[in-house]
């Protein structure tokens, strides 16, 4: 199993890099060449290819194999960071991102959702069904660290090292794990697709997808186990801040602090699945367990604006507080490893010819989950107030334990 873990732990933690590079990286490297608060909100436009993955996942199942598929993506994002590094870094008095670099990245996030499908589809067919925990465990910590390695290390060493030696930096890792695509032994151990005879029809398509056992089922519970969660951790830290929290502090905990208990929280529901922990049970304590988490989260949120409160330096409300950050997170790790061995799962019952495009399903509808309510919440506060709005977030935490009553065998 070793052989399988490590070159996906190398890829998945390549695969972390464009998201810190462009959610860490990139908007401090722009302000500091003198774009706008505006202009650096607007290159998140540059992310629109990760909301189109189901357009060419079809013609990873269809065309070539996986392995192929990702080490041509791969290899092609070192091609985009070694142009960018051939440009001009963003300078000041520019009104906006210059047309050549903003179509690099736009090629750069392009590249990134290919290598995406490839890279999960290929696990998919890689791992049988007693490395799914491990194997999920090995996604969700690789790429963070390589989200963090972007937007934090990367960040760190800005000062002394110039825009084309970062991507030049960026250029040689992508290559590497290109070759590491292609010359794993385990990877190259992979059965070829037999060749495909014509593309099907979009509308044959999504109801082969859709007729996969346990599909819809799957796809409702990605969509909506995130909500309570997700919209908790974006509102906390908030208020926290808006209750005499310092900006330093809150970094350190909800920043640092957040990476470790997610990476522990992953690695532990990687541990309990190898130990033959059966998948529905252990999601069912873990979602319980988050409840738990969220019901002290919001009995927090009451008491932050009780008479006497006080949230002075070494306080026990303070402490409390930001020990329920790093809870939720752990939790939240624990409940997003669990969940994609679960994906995975329900994707490979899917023909190999449909498993890229299943699990792509599955994978865009768990982003829209995540996004939904975390965009969502801010308003929420503000039109509620926060004490209601968190008591709406307890209950649909509550929601997917309730799901789970409906779920198919092909989920257990």
């Amino acid at each position: 199993m070793h052989g399988k873990l490590l070159p996906l732990a190398g890829l998945y933690l390549v695969q972390g890099l464009p998201y810190g590079l462009q959610s860490g990286l990139l908007p401090v490297l722009l302000r500091a060449g003198g774009l706008s608060l505006t202009r650096v909100g607007l290159a998140k436009v540059l992310y629109t290819p990760w909301l189109l993955k189901l357009a060419w996942a079809p013609l990873v199942d269809a065309q070539g194999s996986v392995r192929a598929w990702l080490t041509r993506s791969t290899a092609g994002l070192g091609l985009v960071c070694g142009l960018l590094a051939g440009l001009p870094p963003p300078g000041a008095g520019q009104a906006g991102l210059p047309a050549a670099v903003a179509g690099l990245l736009l090629l750069l996030n392009l590249g990134a959702a290919v290598q995406d499908v490839a890279l999960d589809a290929l696990a998919v067919q890689l791992l049988e069904p007693a490395e799914l925990g491990p194997g999920n465990t090995v996604q969700v910590v690789a790429y963070k660290l390589g989200a963090a390695l972007a937007g934090g290390a990367l960040l760190a060493l800005q000062p002394t090292l110039s825009w084309p030696q970062l991507f030049l930096l960026l250029a040689a890792t992508y290559w590497l794990a290109a070759a590491l695509a292609w010359a794993a032994p385990a990877l190259r151990r992979l059965p070829q697709p037999a060749p495909s005879k014509q593309r099907p029809h979009t509308a044959h398509l999504l109801r082969d997808v859709l007729a996969v056992p346990g599909t819809l089922w799957t796809a409702g519970f990605v969509l909506t186990y995130k909500l309570g969660e997700q919209g908790a951790s974006s509102l906390f830290p908030l208020l926290l801040l808006d209750h005499g929290v310092s900006a330093p502090e809150l970094g350190l905990w909800n920043g640092v602090g957040a990476v470790v208990c997610s990476i522990a929280g992953s690695s532990l529901g990687g541990t309990l699945l190898a130990k033959h922990w059966e998948l529905l049970p252990l999601l069912r304590s873990v979602l319980r367990l988050r409840f738990g988490g969220l019901a002290c989260q919001t009995a927090l949120v009451f008491h932050l604006d009780a008479l006497g409160a006080s949230m002075g330096p070494g306080t026990i409300l303070r402490g409390s507080a930001l020990l329920s950050l790093c809870l939720q997170h752990f939790l939240g790790g624990l409940v997003t490893t669990v969940t994609f061995t679960g994906m995975m799962r329900c994707s490979q019952l899917a023909p190999r010819a449909l498993q890229a495009t299943h699990y792509s399903l599955l994978a865009t509808l768990e982003l829209l989950g995540k996004l939904l309510l975390g965009a969502l919440a801010g308003g929420l506060a503000d039109g509620l107030g926060p004490h209601p709005c968190f008591f709406l977030l307890l209950i649909l935490s509550a929601l997917p334990v309730l799901y789970l009553g409906l779920a198919p065998s092909t989920f257990l």
